[in-house]
């Protein structure tokens, strides 16, 4: 199958990753991962791409076992960072999400959780790619059309993209950028983009026609960032003064690695900034997206009332009316 695989311009695998044998889908993942990395390999075709995914998605559907789904899951996301050329690498992503959205449905409740599973390791690996590349401004960009275009799983006018599968990412995603972060292995890695990175969100929850998932966006994604770099979040444990009117739930993750190591927009101009100015950052930019004109008027309502929420508790705590980080 390998030299098969070698001399075809597309990767013969479909029948093999979808094989009822486990030996044999174990070998296709293999060869897959080699095919996909050869330096002179190009982006595939989109049709390619499309039924290659399809074999992929059904060779994890057969794994039966919670081992088995684990070590299959982390090394089908692993061949994000064994791909050579990010550009593939990046299709290769698309692939997976265009796939899983369009899949979606179709996935019974016995093994709904380890394709979430799958999200999740998936998530992980790529903001490893990104950091790879030195969260480069245009793979970046790309990462978030990814995310946000039609078939994305972010994306506010896909009638087709689950709720379940959005309201999933939100759940993981600061987690598992924060997991990334504290697994780099550069010894002092560029802060990550925060504000480029939760952009698909903010959209998200500026244009969702659905109420319930802008409150999920809302409850676990943007409090928790928010309540992580808060002033009141770092200081509550030492200071003897007036505590703030917000009181942070005690279940409020710290996200120690992302709070020390992010940025706004541009990691190489700016370094890790303070976690008030970053907070200041993402709330500035959460009010720029809410009063754009596609954004929803109950939605822009919700987030103007987040926003006024965090700057009033903000500068209660630090004495000051700014909003611009500085």
């Amino acid at each position: 199958m390998a030299s098969e695989s070698a001399s075809s311009s597309g990767p013969p695998l479909g029948k093999y990753l979808a094989s009822t044998d486990k030996k044999t889908r174990d070998k296709a993942i293999k060869n897959l991962a080699a095919f996909l990395s050869d330096p002179s390999r190009d982006v595939l075709p989109k049709s390619e791409m499309t039924k290659l995914w399809k074999g992929i998605f059904y060779c994890f559907w057969m794994s039966d076992k919670p081992l088995v789904q684990q070590a299959l899951a982390s090394e089908i996301a692993e061949i994000l960072l064994t791909i050579t050329k990010l550009s593939v690498s990046l299709e290769f992503l698309r692939g997976f999400w265009e796939t899983t959205v369009r899949e979606w449905n179709k996935i019974d409740r016995l093994r709904i959780d380890k394709y979430y599973m799958l999200v999740r390791r998936f998530t992980n690996a790529s903001f490893r790619l990104l950091m790879r590349a030195e969260w480069d401004a245009v793979a970046c960009q790309e990462y978030n059309t990814i995310l946000t275009d039609r078939g994305g799983p972010l994306c506010p006018e896909d009638p087709r993209v689950p709720t379940s599968l959005a309201y999933h990412l939100a759940d993981i995603y600061l987690e598992e950028l924060d997991k990334a972060l504290g697994n780099s292995p550069v010894p002092s890695p560029l802060p990550a983009p925060l504000s480029t990175l939760l952009n698909p969100f903010f959209t998200l929850a500026a244009r969702t026609s659905t109420s319930t998932t802008y409150q999920r966006i809302q409850s676990a994604l943007l409090e928790p960032i928010y309540g992580a770099l808060s002033p009141v979040h770092d200081s509550d444990s030492d200071s003897d003064g007036p505590r703030s009117r917000k009181r942070p739930r005690l279940s409020t993750p710290s996200y120690s690695n992302l709070v020390a190591n992010a940025c706004a927009t541009n990691p190489r101009e700016e370094g890790a900034i303070s976690s008030t100015a970053l907070e200041k950052t993402l709330l500035r930019r959460m009010f720029d997206i809410a009063s754009e004109p596609d954004t929803r008027d109950s939605n822009r309502r919700k987030l103007y009332a987040l926003w006024k929420e965090h700057m009033a508790d903000d500068d209660e705590d630090s004495n000051t009316h700014s909003v611009d980080g500085s």
